[in-house]
């Protein structure tokens, strides 16, 4: 197993840093912030720059996680993922089939595929995948188009997948410890933690909540 996978398997807080969510706040300062707070994986996701201010900005992020232990995943787009050498990417349903991203960037990199029922996430682990999200287990503003899927669902993954997997979905310091009582390892945090008045804190609070099983919300 190489480093990569081994420090998927050990991750437990992924952030998604998208610019839509971010709103003012440059992506680079989020992550700045972020990355010696807890987080394990760090995701770049933006739907609305032109490509070339994508690529831009996760050369700086490639640059920033280097030499650290945070894994660093791009959303979507596959050559930018190859341009800067990131850890790996993250599709979609409707994205880039999971066997032809692996022909692209290769054995060694993480390929992450986003679930919304039993069946995608069954599929995706027969596919290979590194690792899954499934959600949005709480209604969230990022993902309108999706019904939530409430915590009864997390049982039943739990018991079919065997790769790792993130619980996603409006999660946030009022509701983290309702997963735990799941049984749930991992959480994928976007809003929660982008739009904290304190990033870091958030990031801290939210990591111990999730590897520990308690929130201090004070």
């Amino acid at each position: 197993m190489n480093l990569r996978k081994k420090l998927l398997r050990e991750s437990r807080l992924y952030v998604i840093v998208d610019k839509e969510v971010s709103g003012v706040r440059p992506i680079f300062n989020i992550v700045s912030q972020i990355k010696d707070s807890g987080a394990d994986i760090i995701q770049l996701r933006d739907k609305e720059s032109k490509k070339e201010s994508i690529l831009k900005e996760a050369y700086k992020l490639r640059k920033l996680l280097t030499n650290t232990q945070t894994l660093f995943i791009i959303n979507d787009y596959i050559d930018i993922a190859k341009i800067v050498d990131s850890d790996g990417i993250h599709l979609g349903q409707n994205d880039l089939p999971l066997d032809t991203a692996r022909k692209l960037l290769g054995k060694d990199k993480i390929i992450g595929i986003s679930c919304h029922n039993l069946n995608q996430a069954i599929e995706a682990q027969k596919n290979q995948a590194d690792y899954i999200s499934i959600g949005p287990i709480f209604p969230t503003p990022t993902k309108p188009e999706y019904k939530a899927v409430g915590l009864n669902l997390i049982s039943k993954v739990k018991k079919a997948i065997h790769i790792p997997f993130f619980v996603i979905g409006g999660i946030n310091e009022n509701n983290v410890n309702d997963i735990k009582s799941q049984g749930v390892k991992r959480a994928a945090i976007c809003r929660a933690i982008c739009q904290a008045k304190n990033i870091s804190v958030a990031t801290k609070k939210l990591s111990e909540a999730i590897t520990y099983g308690v929130c201090r919300t004070t």
